[in-house]
């Protein structure tokens, strides 16, 4: 008797700790598409803003500044309607742009303009907490 009441407790405690997580967000945003193509960046079109690399690929979008205010930070995992998967922020766009997305597409040209300007609605997680203490900077071991 004792037994089972300690399991129930235990899995209502368990069952609590799972909701307590921050809640999804979403939003209503102007989806564009881009390569890494010369004319369409800079000299290095593979080196996103924050140093990442791009491949083609990779499932990576770049957000407008006023998204990064808002917590969609580089490293946040986010789904696009109408795209399969988890894209995660590895860029940013220029200030003239609001409320705006841009998807990676590698070098498939014809895919970012197929792709064209559309709103969308995406839904996103925070980034994972990273850890930046002495040990993992000394160790180069930790997230980040």
């Amino acid at each position: 008797m004792l037994r089972t009441a300690l399991l129930a407790a235990l899995a209502l405690a368990l069952s609590a700790c799972a909701t307590l997580g921050p809640p999804e967000h979403q939003l209503v945003v102007t989806a564009t598409a881009y390569n890494s193509l010369p004319r369409q960046t800079d000299r290095h079109p593979e080196l996103a803003a924050w140093g990442d690399r791009l491949k083609p690929g990779m499932r990576a979008v770049a957000v407008s500044p006023d998204l990064l205010a808002i917590g969609l930070e580089r490293g946040a995992l986010l789904r696009i309607e109408g795209l399969r998967g988890e894209y995660t922020v590895l860029d940013k766009m220029p200030r003239r742009w609001e409320r705006r997305i841009d998807i990676y597409m590698g070098q498939d040209r014809p895919a970012a303009q197929a792709w064209g300007k559309r709103l969308v609605r995406i839904q996103w997680q925070p980034p994972p907490a990273r850890r930046n203490g002495f040990w993992c900077t000394l160790l180069r071991s930790c997230d980040g």
